[in-house]
């Protein structure tokens, strides 16, 4: 190539110097959320360390609602255990207590046998008390919650008393069996049917009340497993008349002449009278009596012994035999009658009664073991009932 040959130049990759029109595009910079001519920008995204974080909270935030589930879990576990505790005990006191108080209505029934000579009743007594023992040692193998240790012994202070009551009567029998002075005989067998009358006080104060105060503290209610009262009563000496001097004398006068069986009875009660309360106007059988109703009207029933025993618990009902509207039925119970005694019980609280229309009221004593005549327990008075 000579030196006159022009010289080639290829410059195909140089850069062409920049317009002004291309230097002032490159200088825009485009704001986050302004729509240039190739569309809306993307959204910002999240910076990428945070994701971790949330992650971490939303962990914690689990296992802290797994913390708080277990703890009402355990909670709900534990006051369900502290109840089945609790009423497992009072289940075992209860099977005891209606022991023992079946043991008491056996006693009374057997002080009120007519015609029982005294070796036959220290015996039966002797063999009540060995039964009531059994009873004794049940509660003391029965292991009480912690709350209710005091209230435990209780019941087994109470059971002892029964023991040691029933015990000391059938002694006492034995005793007093050439006594001459009747009195005197009935205030030794007296003395220690208080005994049982203080293990009934015994059980009420210092273990049912107690104890009924402590399962509402803890927050247990309902029933037993049985299904009978949380905290069970246990009643041994059903009358406490039979506590007194003057049943004893009764019992201790029947023994001195039972050497002929049958020889206190005829037994029985019979009806005297029967008043409308507040007037006293006595009603009849064979005439209607006009009652004129007031909120203080009430039926006052005299009840006569008209045996040769002592009765006790004698059941009396009176009921409101209406035309028009259902029948009324009260019902009273005569604790002690000794031979030839009245005693009254009043029926009060009469209500729904209906006006103007006859009704019937009668009255009904329930014969006592041994009874044969009962011609004198019920009576029928017709009546109208008006208003005031």
């Amino acid at each position: 190539m000579s030196e006159h040959d022009p010289d080639i130049d290829f410059d195909f990759f140089e850069d062409e110097p920049a317009t002004e029109e291309t230097s002032r595009t490159q200088r825009i910079i485009r704001r986050p959320g302004t729509r240039g001519p190739e569309g809306p920008s993307r959204p910002p995204r999240a910076p990428q360390n945070l994701t971790p974080l949330l992650r971490l909270i939303g962990l914690i935030a689990f296992a802290i609602l797994i913390v708080v589930l277990m703890v009402f879990w355990i909670q709900s576990c534990q006051a369900s255990g502290k109840t089945k505790t609790y009423k497992s005990y009072m289940t075992k006191i209860a099977d005891v207590g209606s022991t023992s108080q079946q043991i008491g209505r056996q006693l009374g029934q057997t002080l009120l046998t007519p015609g029982v000579k005294r070796a036959q009743l220290e015996q039966q007594i002797s063999g009540l008390a060995r039964q009531e023992q059994q009873d004794v040692n049940r509660a003391r193998g029965i292991t009480p919650p912690g709350p209710l240790r005091d209230e435990h012994q209780a019941v087994i202070q109470a059971l002892e008393y029964r023991v040691s009551g029933l015990a000391g009567l059938a002694n006492a029998l034995g005793a007093t069996s050439g006594s001459k002075d009747t009195q005197q005989a009935a205030g030794l067998l007296a003395s220690q049917m208080r005994r049982l009358l203080a293990s009934d006080v015994i059980w009420d104060d210092s273990f049912r009340g107690p104890s009924t105060t402590e399962l509402d503290h803890q927050g247990v209610t309902g029933t037993n497993d049985n299904g009978g009262p949380l905290v069970p009563p246990s009643s041994f000496l059903q009358n406490p008349e039979l506590a007194s001097t003057t049943a004893m004398a009764q019992i201790q006068s029947r023994l001195a002449g039972a050497a002929t069986a049958g020889q206190n009875c005829p037994c029985g009660t019979g009806l005297v009278t029967t008043k409308v309360l507040p007037a006293g106007t006595e009603l009849s059988t064979s005439a209607q009596t006009d009652i004129t109703v007031s909120v203080n009207m009430a039926f006052e029933v005299t009840v006569k012994n008209t045996g040769n025993s002592q009765v006790f618990s004698v059941p009396v009902k009176l009921t409101i035999e209406q035309s028009k509207g259902g029948n009324i039925v009260k019902n009273a119970k005569i604790n002690f009658l000794a031979p030839g005694d009245e005693s009254t019980v009043t029926f009060r609280n009469i209500s729904n009664v209906s006006f103007a229309t006859s009704a019937t009221i009668k009255v009904e004593v329930q014969p006592v073991a041994g009874e044969t005549k009962t011609d004198n327990n019920s009576a029928d008075y017709p009546v109208i009932f008006s208003v005031a």
